[in-house]
């Protein structure tokens, strides 16, 4: 059942917990008042300030489940407040698993202070739940994609088009890692998770994927340092650091390159343009 009015007061003392300095914004001169404003909460939901604010007056339509778990994540929500504000608007809360896409709190905020740098969270499968703006501008928006290929091994052994953000030569490495990492998850979660489904389907459309997968390998992993292709700026030597939050197998991987290197101004330029194109 629907509580308009205990939804509001939630959403509004949340927003005004929350404080500039909280999920990446400066703290002006001009704000008189802590937490943060309706229009800012509604830019990090990715919804106008019009729709949010009409939810926090009590007006318009009800959220939907899918505008209900963007609040959770643009406001810094822990998984037993994401469940009490679904219930709050009358949604069945959403199934509790160890794997879960909501996104921890303690990785959001590390995240919050990544503006500036290339960082992504993924989940154990390998699907992108956050990108920084200049992660987007390397490797692309990752919120493109829907169903299977939202899952790195997926669109790695179906879509050759994925495959130019590596170099050619790096490819068969990067094809025996994800192929581990995918029987770690098949292993692990068994044969009625979604791993499995994923290995079937491979298995069934990719001769490649068949013969990785017959080797049994297990031992292969991505080097912290990669060669990344951008459409414009060429290669860019990255070192790729590694943050694993295991109680959600959710992890956050940061880009750097070497202070002083082209790959360093590539990667500043990157932060200054996003994905604007030249």
């Amino acid at each position: 059942m629907t509580d308009r009015a205990q939804l509001a007061d939630f959403l509004r003392t949340r927003r005004e917990a929350l404080q500039p300095e909280d999920v990446g914004l400066q703290r002006g001169p001009r704000r008189r008042t802590g937490g943060l404003r309706r229009e800012e909460v509604a830019a990090l939901c990715g919804m106008s300030a019009d729709y949010y604010a009409r939810i926090e007056q009590q007006r318009g339509p009800l959220p939907s489940e899918d505008m209900l778990a963007a609040i959770s994540r643009g406001m810094r929500l822990s998984l037993d407040e994401r469940d009490h504000l679904f219930r709050l608007a009358g949604h069945a809360t959403p199934r509790r698993t160890v794997h879960s896409d909501h996104v921890a709190p303690g990785l959001m905020r590390i995240v919050d202070r990544l503006a500036d740098t290339p960082a992504i969270v993924l989940n154990e499968l390998g699907e992108t739940l956050l990108q920084t703006r200049p992660a987007i501008a390397l490797l692309g928006d990752d919120s493109r994609w829907t169903g299977r290929a939202r899952v790195t091994v997926y669109r790695w052994f179906t879509d050759p088009e994925y495959r130019r953000v590596y170099p050619v030569e790096d490819h068969p490495l990067h094809g025996r890692v994800f192929a581990a990492q995918l029987r770690h998850a098949y292993v692990r979660d068994g044969r009625s998770s979604r791993a499995a489904e994923i290995v079937d389907e491979l298995l069934a459309v990719s001769d490649e994927f068949r013969d990785i997968w017959a080797a049994h390998d297990v031992t292969a992993t991505h080097l912290n340092a990669k060669r990344i292709v951008h459409p414009e700026l060429g290669v860019i030597e990255v070192h790729c650091q590694t943050l694993v939050d295991p109680g959600q197998s959710q992890t956050l991987l940061v880009f750097t390159a070497v202070p002083g290197s082209a790959s360093h101004e590539k990667l500043e330029l990157l932060s200054v343009i996003g994905d604007q194109r030249f």
